[in-house]
């Protein structure tokens, strides 16, 4: 006999219970009909989409996934449904996986491994399960799991105890650049140490900052992968399951098609992209517009914009200014059309002029410093709003990590805005991602890579004027922010000078408030700035060893 099972990696609505439901039901209904299949397994928390964070709090959330419950139930048969929600229990709050089958609720499994790191706030809302769930599907004992479940060995040897034959993991687990290969690993590892195959299915499409990138996947009992689904693509995929009674283990997974690996730049460019569409898109957003300056992050920012929801959505607007150089109209204007996005000429030195004669009383007395270069990026940042207000358009910034993390960056100039792509990208990818945009496609003049940065706000201005260059700076910030090393730790590997090192945590430390005010953007690394880093805005830390 074989089971076929179709993994449903679906993008889902936070918060929108009835559509998700009918999702649900228009998935079921199709892996039964179009590709035979027997189970059709949801991952963690479908119906009220993933992270819900306090909408779990709210006083309908009962009534609603009882009726969604009641729907599926009523609407879906001749194929079992695995599906995740949560589910008040007794006056506590689980999270739960529901099989469903002929409009009977056969099974309900509590979570028993809540995260609470990170990104993740499990213990904020759920209560941990404790027992196994066990149901048979076509005389075949399926045990099942939820996300963090796998990630420890008691809850399957648990399932193992009580008689499973085949592990379901119902999952959201979000990307970032190593993730792939450590579900891998762990699964792996998992299925070797109870000798049961695996199938692992996992969310796909973006919440605000988090990604998440399908991937489902199925292993046997010896911890080989025999089945891998696509990436950043919903759907369907199956993976089938013989089932011999007459063997010992009689349960395995036969192989199947198996997608190749993406590499670095292919995950986090179409991350990037994922993230920017399902922004725009599930926030009913009309297009975006952005400020292009000529530069390497706006150019990239543009070709993600253009790839996420098409070029006539998109408006690039140039604002040039006394200190803009030709080379920056000129690469601008290239960039623009080799995208075909609406492009404006904005010059902003009339109401440069404006603020400053108003402000001129203010200023009388005090020499020119930063206030004049921050009041050019301002200028900037009302012109877009503008825009934006007008023409219901988005503004996208364009800011790096490395920029953001040091305070490189004027608070509401070109910080200004709903959405960055770039919020967790270092300088250096940003090189990298550039050059791989241009292998599907030349859409970034090669000037606008190989030039050396500048934020063109003063006469000859150049990134490392202010900053160490960004092969230095990003690696002293990948170890302090993403491995929350000290200082001593850091000048013990022997890379950098003392000064160096000090100057720019002290830089991270002393812009908390900015990134604070900074707009959302995509997780790309394990420690991105926001639901990841919590530090306190005003704190008596010292730097040091």
């Amino acid at each position: 006999m074989t089971l076929r099972i179709a993994m449903a990696q679906l993008d889902m609505l936070v918060g929108d219970i009835t559509k998700n439901t009918q999702s649900v039901i228009d998935a079921a209904h199709n892996a039964r009909d179009e590709e035979q299949a027997d189970v059709v397994v949801f991952p963690e928390l479908t119906l009220t989409g993933y992270p819900p964070e306090d909408l779990l709090l709210r006083s309908s959330l009962d009534l609603r996934i009882e009726s969604a419950l009641a729907k599926i139930l009523a609407e879906v048969h001749d194929i079992y449904v695995i599906v995740g929600y949560p589910r008040r229990i007794d006056g506590e709050l689980f999270n739960c996986a529901g099989v469903i089958y002929q409009g009977e609720l056969l099974l309900e499994y509590a979570k028993q491994k809540l995260p609470n790191f990170l990104v993740f706030d499990d213990k904020r809302y759920f209560r941990e399960g404790e027992e196994a769930g066990i149901v048979d599907i076509r005389g075949v004992r399926v045990g099942l799991s939820i996300c963090e479940d796998i990630w420890h060995p008691q809850p399957i040897a648990q399932a193992k105890a009580a008689g499973a034959e085949l592990i379901l993991n119902l999952n959201a687990s979000p990307y970032h650049t190593e993730k792939m290969g450590e579900r891998e690993a762990l699964l792996h590892q998992r299925a070797t140490e109870v000798s049961l195959p695996i199938v692992y299915v996992n969310y796909m499409g973006a919440q605000d900052e988090l990604v998440y990138e399908g991937g489902s996947f199925a292993v046997n009992a010896k911890g080989l992968k025999v089945r891998q689904a696509p990436w950043f693509e919903a759907g369907l995929y199956c993976v089938d399951i013989i089932v011999d009674q007459s063997q010992p283990n009689k349960v395995e997974p036969v192989a199947g098609a198996i997608s190749p690996a993406l590499g670095l730049e292919a995950s986090v460019y179409q991350a990037m992209v994922l993230g920017l569409r399902d922004y725009i898109t599930k926030n009913r957003f009309k297009g975006i517009v952005l400020g292009l300056s000529g530069g390497i992050d706006s150019a990239l920012s543009l070709a993600v914009a253009v790839d996420a929801i098409g070029a006539d959505r998109v408006q690039a607007v140039m604002m040039p200014y006394t200190y803009t150089s030709s080379i920056s109209l000129h690469d601008a204007e290239e960039e623009a059309n080799l995208l075909g996005v609406k492009y404006s000429v904005l010059p902003i030195e009339p109401m440069v002029s404006a603020f400053t004669e108003v402000l001129a009383p203010e200023f009388d007395g005090y020499g020119k410093d930063t206030t004049e270069e921050n009041l050019q990026a301002r200028t900037r940042g009302v012109a877009l709003m503008a825009i934006s207000n007008k023409k219901g358009l988005m503004v996208l910034t364009t800011g790096n990590k490395s920029e953001m993390a040091v305070g490189y960056a004027t608070l509401y100039g070109d910080m200004v805005g709903g959405y960055s792509v770039l919020k967790d990208v270092f300088k250096t990818l940003v090189f990298k991602l550039c050059r791989y945009r241009n292998t599907l496609g030349y859409v970034i003049p090669e000037r606008v890579i190989t030039r050396p940065p500048s934020a063109e706000l003063a006469p000859d201005q150049k990134d490392e004027d202010s900053l160490p260059s960004y092969d230095i700076l990003d690696e002293i910030l990948r170890l302090y922010i993403e491995e929350d090393q000290s200082a001593g730790a850091i000048l013990a590997t022997g890379q950098f000078d003392r000064d160096t090192v000090y100057r720019v945590l002290r830089l991270v430390d002393v812009n908390e408030y900015k990134r604070r005010q900074a707009p959302t953007g995509v997780r790309i690394t394990a420690r991105g700035f926001g639901r990841d880093r919590r530090y306190p805005i005003t704190n008596g830390w010292h730097i040091g060893e």
